[in-house]
């Protein structure tokens, strides 16, 4: 017995001391755990005594050969050369930490290295996932998985709220969905007290991804487990787990619905009537409060599987989409570099094939000729070859002189067609305000108040005392008429006036839009849209004179007189605000007014 104990201590030493060596590389360290582990195991197995197998596993985790395992499964990008080494080295992992008696280290080893084995086997799980080739690697992995959880319930919890099982359960491959649920029936069924051991958070973790598997998936397979696994929780928790099936609300009405008729009906009935029968006896003593409780609940965690989702969807499509671009990229760079070298060396060879003709041709010719006459030949080739090289040449630089002296002309032509816009825009202004200073200022046809005194004001009562009723109507009436015309006559004016500005306004733009356009060969449609619709430099112009229009028309009357159109003189209201302006002064008459018709006057 001691002659076996140390030749087992001997192989896990042997297998210690090798890992320990420097500059080994992942394949080779996997190569060498696997063919290590393997051959401990065996020696242990030949035992009849399972107290030499545990024994020969607990010196492998005090000896550190499981945290190399560990530490190696933790990346599994390292492995990508040989999948089926990672997988057999997982279950390798996996079988040599169920059943070990770490001793005084049991608390390190529960709480540390065995959640960071599981986070190693669920990285390598969710890796050979994404490979389309490594289906069956995939099994073994998962298995590895469901072993270590058959030994040590408490990992679900770590299995459960891990982010690489969530990849795996965002896959949209029913083989992949359909192992993920079959490992929890096996685990379940490996123990009946399994779902009892566990805790009512874990347990309502596991009911959730059944649930969501029936809610999500439409494959019958996948379906029939998650009711199988449902029913297996239920038949070992037993009543206690009622509560926690009544958190997901019409649940027997979407196996009603959507899984009868899959081959499979007597599961759904029975998980039917399981989950009614726990509804009809218990009595609920606020159905209000209970509901609102469950809406909150169902919200909160649709917006936390959505926002988990989102952001998983988007960070895996941004990967790809990144990958991808950058492989397609390569391999264009790596096409363009192939398609070029091939270019240069097919032009390398067309090269030296033309100038080996060419000799050969001029060899002949040379043979053809008399002796006295071939120096005059290689003369004139010469000349000619001299006579080539000297028109490139010159063609050359007289290309270069011109297209520098082209483009500084177009400089100086520029330039000098904007210095001579400046000073035809500067000659303009000042030769329209030189006539504006010019032009006689128009006279006022009214006197307002400013243009009367105290003494002028006295003496106009006076001279209307003195005047009779009669020549004081037919005064005014003149009077009247006279400031109509005049009024009319000069809205006339500066309609006319407007009008000539509008049209002046509008040839001075397209004159400018003529002056400043491209050439034909650089014009575009927007460039010609603008020639064909003027609306543009109207619109402006008009904005501007009807803001001009209202600020006129909050003035006084008497300072808007050539700009009335359609005021009406003889309304009551205005002869009242007229008579005000004028200080109280009424010229005869009467205070009352009315609109002189076709067979009567204007009565004062």
């Amino acid at each position: 017995m001691k002659m076996d104990s140390a030749k087992e201590e001997a192989v896990v030493y042997e297998l210690t001391r090798q890992l320990e060596e420097e500059h080994l590389k992942p394949e080779q360290k996997v190569s060498l755990l696997i063919t290590g582990l393997n051959k401990a195991l065996k020696t242990a197995a030949m035992h009849a005594d399972k107290g030499v197998l545990v024994r020969v596993k607990s010196q492998l985790y005090l000896s550190g050969v499981l945290n190399h395992c560990a530490v190696v499964l933790s990346d599994p990008r390292r492995l990508q050369s040989d999948w089926s080494a990672a997988a057999m080295l997982a279950q390798l992992t996996s079988f040599c930490c169920v059943g070990a008696e770490p001793g005084e280290h049991s608390e390190a080893f529960h709480s540390l290295f065995l959640p960071s084995v599981m986070d190693g086997l669920l990285s390598l799980a969710s890796q050979l996932m994404r490979q389309a080739e490594c289906t069956a690697v995939f099994r073994k992995a998962m298995d590895s998985v469901g072993w270590m959880l058959r030994g040590y319930s408490q990992l679900t919890t770590k299995v459960l709220s891990s982010v690489h099982y969530e990849q795996i359960q965002m896959c949209d491959d029913d083989s992949v969905l359909l192992l993920c649920v079959q490992l929890w029936i096996q685990t379940c069924a490996s123990s009946r007290d399994f779902v009892t051991g566990l805790s009512d958070d874990t347990v309502l973790l596991l009911l959730n991804e059944a649930v969501c598997q029936l809610a999500i998936s439409s494959d019958s397979a996948v379906g029939g487990a998650s009711i199988k696994l449902i029913l297996l929780m239920a038949n070992q928790k037993g009543f206690r787990i009622h509560p926690l099936l009544l958190t997901f609300t019409g649940l027997d009405s979407l196996l009603d619905k959507d899984w009868r008729g899959r081959g499979f009906d007597q599961e759904v009935d029975h998980l039917i009537t399981f989950i009614r029968s726990y509804k009809r006896s218990h009595t609920q003593a606020s159905p209000e409060r209970e509901r609102a409780a469950c809406t909150i609940q169902a919200v909160w965690r649709s917006y936390q599987t959505r926002r988990r989702v989102k952001s998983l969807s988007r960070a895996v499509s941004t990967l790809q989409r990144r990958y991808r671009a950058r492989r397609k990229q390569q391999q264009k760079q790596k096409e363009a570099q192939q398609w070029e070298e091939e270019l240069k060396y097919q032009m390398c060879v067309r090269r030296q094939q033309a100038r080996r003709e060419f000799h050969q041709k001029q060899r002949r010719l040379l043979q053809l000729l008399p002796p006295d006459q071939v120096q005059s030949y290689l003369q004139e080739c010469e000349r000619r070859a001299a006579v080539v090289i000297q028109s490139f040449w010159r063609g050359f630089r007289e290309r270069r002189h011109y297209n520098s002296t082209h483009r500084s002309t177009l400089r100086h032509t520029h330039r000098q067609q904007q210095a001579a816009r400046t000073l035809q825009r500067a000659v303009r202004s000042f030769l329209q305000k030189l006539r504006a200073a010019k032009a006689q200022p128009v006279k006022p046809v009214w006197i307002g108040q400013n243009g009367l005194t105290d003494s002028r004001r006295v003496k106009l009562k006076k001279q209307s005392s003195c005047v009779s009723r009669e020549e004081c109507e037919r005064l005014h009436e003149e009077v009247q008429l006279l400031l109509l015309s005049e009024l009319q006559r000069g809205d006339q004016q500066r309609k006319d006036e407007e009008r000539m500005e509008a049209l002046m306004a509008h040839t001075h733009t397209q004159l400018e839009q003529l002056r400043d356009a491209p050439p034909l060969s650089l014009v575009t449609a927007s460039d010609a849209e603008s020639f064909l619709s003027p609306s543009a430099p109207i619109a402006t112009r008009a904005r501007d004179a009807h803001n001009a229009m209202l600020q006129s028309s909050r003035l006084p009357w008497w300072r808007t007189l050539g700009l009335m159109d359609d005021v009406d003189i003889f309304n009551h209201t205005h002869l009242q605000e007229l008579e005000a302006e004028l200080g109280g002064l009424f010229v005869g008459g009467q205070s009352v007014v009315s609109k002189p018709t076709e067979g009567e006057g204007i009565n004062l």
